[in-house]
């Protein structure tokens, strides 16, 4: 294994023209070891990975120094690390649609990274083999049989969950074999067997000497993967040691409210004082859907009221998504029907994106799209300013485009906008798989609160158990056998 530490970072620095966004950077990943970083969502951990990549959203620039496998360039000279892209180091995206192709098949993305890029071990070295056509497809066929996949080979990105995207980005990004792979929350939207999956792909990675740059918002990942451990706040690492360690003791204020903040730590709330029967907003009779071959659910019924919140509960890939979205009338089913409150407009059914950017244009600023909104509506901008207050939400992040604010940042804003709306129902997808375990206990009670105060129907989807035992009145289940609770 090279003595030369695998990624080396030196006083790099991330600026929005005069304002500092991540400063004083100073680490180093030996060959391979592993870094996670924790911390807020803004905090900085994904610029610092598209800085570290040279791939920094335009309009932002850094400074310091960035060597990888010894080869030290300016941090501002993005094209030297470009070069190795695929090959020395790779990427995988917060947003797991960013790294596939919209046009091709899931079979075809994996395989042709094995194809073009890949680095094959042979006899025990790191001996650069390609492999041909028909071994990159077998290759790639296996791959996806290990991480319970071997049926979306022939799916394109759009036919997919949002977990089974983000175990398919993986794999089309760790084919490549780059020993320096940074993943940016590689385990979001999945339940606990694909995340238990993630994790031992990561650790076998590790063992063949493949160092690791993790940003996750997942403790319980960070304490897997152990190694080293930094915690970053508001651009700055504030603590950083051995992952063990530092889960145990940690030193910081700031680290110990992270950490008590998690789900698993929730209080049960009180239960809604109901005094007259709440109106039903949404009918669900009979309904059945599939796609191809594959039948998601069939004979679901239930009644969705105003003011509940029903979680939506089965695992990656049973549909979840798809429900929501026949409820909102965005699907048909094949069977059955949905039966919405009389009276109410299309706009009454709001959606909260598993990916936060389907709301919004790329092109425009967030506040020309959220003043297009008010203006259009006829909504009340101070509102909109108190609801992001309540999410510790900068105005500041505003006058961006939806590509240069964080997935966590991005997610908050749209949520302001569906709660802005007042809707009859909510349907939240994952609405926090990009939140810290702060930022997430205080969203989840806004949107709570809300629901309850305004009289929504939320249609919760998660795959986080506390969340749902913590928040949900009801759950209704999509897994074969599993009784409504």
């Amino acid at each position: 294994m090279s003595s030369e530490p695998a990624l080396q970072v030196e006083n790099l620095a991330v600026f929005h023209g005069q304002q500092v966004l991540v400063q004083d950077m100073h680490f180093s990943i030996p060959a391979g070891g592993v870094l996670t970083l924790l911390g807020e969502s803004g905090s900085g951990k994904s610029l610092l990975a598209q800085a570290i990549m040279g791939n920094l959203p335009a309009g932002l620039r850094c400074s310091g120094r960035i060597g990888i496998a010894g080869e030290v360039s300016d941090a501002a000279d993005a094209r030297s690390r470009q070069r190795g892209w695929g090959r020395r180091i790779a990427l995988l995206p917060q947003e797991p649609w960013l790294a596939l192709d919209p046009t091709m098949t899931v079979l075809h993305q994996v395989a042709e990274t094995y194809e073009l890029v890949s680095h094959a071990a042979a006899d025990g070295h790191n001996d650069s083999l390609r492999a041909g056509r028909s071994g990159a497809r077998l290759l790639a066929r296996k791959a996806l049989a290990s991480l319970g996949l071997p049926d979306a080979a022939n799916c394109y990105p759009f036919m997919l969950s949002g977990g089974m995207a983000q175990r398919v980005a993986f794999l089309a990004t760790h084919a490549a074999g780059a020993p320096l792979l940074i993943v940016d929350e590689p385990t979001k939207g999945l339940d606990a067997d694909h995340r238990s999956e993630v994790l031992a792909l990561l650790q076998t990675a590790l063992q063949q000497g493949m160092s690791l740059l993790c940003i996750t918002h997942d403790v319980w990942l960070a304490r897997a993967l152990g190694g080293e451990l930094a915690v970053m706040l508001e651009g700055r690492m504030v603590e950083r040691g051995r992952a063990e360690a530092l889960l145990a003791h940690p030193q910081h204020a700031y680290t110990r409210r992270l950490l008590r903040a998690d789900p698993a730590c929730w209080p049960l709330p009180a239960a809604p004082l109901v005094t007259t029967p709440r109106p039903v907003v949404a009918e669900i009779s009979g309904v059945a859907k599939s796609f191809g071959q594959q039948q998601l659910f069939s004979g679901l019924s239930a009644r969705i009221h105003a003011g509940e919140i029903v979680a939506i509960s089965g695992p990656s890939g049973a549909g979840k998504t798809t429900l929501g979205n026949i409820v909102l009338g965005l699907l048909q089913p094949d069977a059955g029907q949905v039966t919405r409150a009389a009276g109410l407009a299309r706009t009454a059914f709001q959606k909260i994106y598993q990916d936060p950017a389907a709301a919004f244009a790329p092109t425009l600023s967030l506040r020309q799209s959220l003043n297009d909104l008010v203006r259009l509506h006829g909504l009340d901008w101070q509102r909109l300013d108190d609801l992001l207050a309540r999410m510790r939400v900068s105005r500041t992040l505003l006058d961006r485009r939806p590509g240069q604010v964080s997935g966590g940042e991005l997610q908050r804003i749209a949520l302001a906008r569906v709660l802005l709306m007042r809707p009859a129902l909510i349907f939240a997808d994952e609405p926090t798989s990009r939140l810290d375990p702060l930022t997430q206990q205080e969203v989840m009670a806004l949107l709570v609160e809300e629901a309850r105060q305004t009289g929504s129907a939320v249609l919760l989807v998660t795959h986080d158990a506390d969340i749902v035992r913590c928040v949900a009145d009801r759950r209704l289940p999509l897994r074969q056998g599993e009784e409504p609770a």
